[in-house]
């Protein structure tokens, strides 16, 4: 969970990422580092997943981030965090452009500041994430099908619904990082997600819908609030 106190944190460290601090720069890269290794692991390819570390992708971030420092400077009401999971995210495309032979430039890959990403399917990354605090990782018959039931419910769920549930559990975004994301105020953020859960869990069956009532106990260990923060 994001919790305040790492919202101040967070808060102190742009402060003095926008003084042009490198040290502060490696410090919130660090700070949120949980958050960060999994937008990589999930927002990654899973052909890649066996020959790409996200820590060696985090580190390419940062180098990248480094260099555009200045134009982060230059920003106006960026959060650092929305700010280097862009800087993330175009790392992790450029990275699958190189690794998976893309031909063309697609540019609907790119990513703003302000705009979501999807480096693969949302379904099958959040069925992954969601159907692992299920079962014990052992038990993969149960696992696999839990996983189908949760791909094919959110399969049936809109790419807004889909995109919002996965920012705030996949990529562990608070409301305000995630409605800053979608360029739309916090409180609609929090309507949206809140709606979006109550949707999938009326899709999935007795034994998911008790999994995601009980959130806490993701694969994560960790449960995004609901409130507005």
């Amino acid at each position: 969970m994001v919790t305040t106190s790492n919202q101040q944190t967070d808060s102190r460290l742009r402060e003095q990422i926008l003084a042009g601090d490198l040290t502060a720069l490696s410090a919130a890269f660090e700070h949120n580092h949980a958050r960060f290794w999994h937008l990589v692991y999930f927002r990654m390819d899973v052909r890649l997943r066996s020959r790409i570390d996200p820590d060696d992708v985090l580190q390419d971030a940062f180098v990248a981030a480094e260099s555009r420092l200045n134009h982060y400077i230059e920003s106006e009401n960026v959060s650092s965090v929305v700010w280097l999971r862009s800087i993330i995210l175009q790392t992790l495309v450029d990275l699958h452009r190189r690794h998976l032979q893309t031909q063309a430039r697609d540019a609907s890959l790119d990513v703003s500041l302000n705009q979501s990403h999807r480096g693969q399917n949302t379904s099958v990354c959040l069925a992954e994430f969601l159907s692992g605090g299920m079962t014990s990782p052992s038990n993969a018959a149960i696992r696999a099908e839990n996983e189908r039931q949760m791909q094919a419910a959110l399969s049936e769920m809109s790419d807004s619904d889909q995109e919002i549930i996965a920012l705030r559990h996949l990529e562990l975004l608070s409301n305000a990082e995630a409605a800053e994301v979608l360029g739309i105020q916090p409180k609609n953020a929090s309507i949206r997600y809140v709606r979006a859960m109550k949707r999938l869990k009326e899709a999935v069956g007795d034994h998911s819908r008790r999994f995601l009532q009980d959130g806490e106990t993701s694969s994560a260990g960790l449960s995004p609030e609901g409130d507005g923060r």
